[in-house]
């Protein structure tokens, strides 16, 4: 993989991460649309620490206060005292059914990602939930009103994303906007959602990595990769939570719809 596609992947993944078009779908088929080589583990591994570098950046403040109340509340023993507390138990209770799944449920889906029409129909799927998101959503809840319940219901929803094609920010903002949550509420506690998901991918990731080893000259396009992915992605985080503010999610279901129905006629044309 030369430097110039590692970066163009990088910057997918760091966009494509948090814009509700999924990542998974993107990587898979744009190099199979261009005629790329498989990235491979080692690349995938690495630009999903570069996604984390970009959340843990973005939310630096809040995640140091989450935490900061989660120990004061558990060495006060009121763990769900203050709203920054509750939060902090919320995301650990939403990561629950990904975790489930992916333990569960990698090696039944792994297999799609060979198989770009596949993952071009999920696309589409994506956004078809965006869009029966923003039609049920009737009311501007605000973060501190999320309860357990609601933190299982996004956590559901996110452990729809080991399917690849379907958007892991898509799935559980949409089941924010489900159970009415203000649209950047509903994103903001996806971005952090994916903080312990998205860690405990890429720690899996990068055993595999590690005992596969990897070549002096193979590690230059993989930090270029990184590099673009912590970059792009702290951008998306901040153009996603200004863009919640005054719109909806139809003009990514739309890209959605389009790239999915266009990578499934070139799929058909390759038969």
């Amino acid at each position: 993989m030369s430097i110039v596609q590692a970066i163009v992947l990088g910057i997918l993944q760091g966009a494509t991460e948090f814009i509700p078009v999924s990542s998974s779908g993107h990587l898979v088929l744009v190099p199979w649309l261009l005629g790329w080589e498989n990235p491979g583990l080692a690349f995938d591994a690495i630009v999903h620490w570069g996604t984390l570098v970009a959340v843990l950046a973005f939310f630096a403040e809040d995640i140091r206060r989450i935490v900061v109340a989660v120990v004061a509340g558990v060495f006060t023993r009121r763990p769900l005292a203050t709203p920054e507390a509750r939060l902090g138990w919320f995301v650990a209770l939403g990561t629950v059914p990904a975790g489930v799944a992916g333990v569960t449920l990698e090696a039944t889906f792994e297999e799609l990602f060979g198989r770009p029409a596949w993952v071009a129909a999920f696309l589409m799927g994506t956004g078809v939930l965006l869009v029966t998101s923003e039609r049920l959503h009737n009311r501007n809840r605000p973060l501190e009103s999320l309860s357990a319940w609601d933190a299982l219901i996004i956590g559901a929803a996110q452990a729809l994303a080991i399917t690849p094609g379907i958007s892991r920010s898509g799935a559980t903002i949409a089941a924010g906007l489900v159970r009415n949550l203000e649209r950047a509420a509903a994103a903001r506690f996806s971005f952090l959602l994916i903080v312990p998901a998205v860690f405990g991918a890429g720690l899996l990731q990068t055993a595999e990595l590690w005992r596969a080893g990897l070549s002096g000259a193979e590690w230059v396009p993989i930090v270029a990769g990184f590099v673009a992915a912590a970059v792009t992605g702290y951008l998306a985080i901040g153009f996603l939570l200004r863009y919640l503010q005054r719109a909806g999610l139809h003009v990514f279901a739309y890209w959605c719809w389009a790239f999915g129905l266009f990578s499934l006629l070139v799929a058909w044309w390759r038969q």
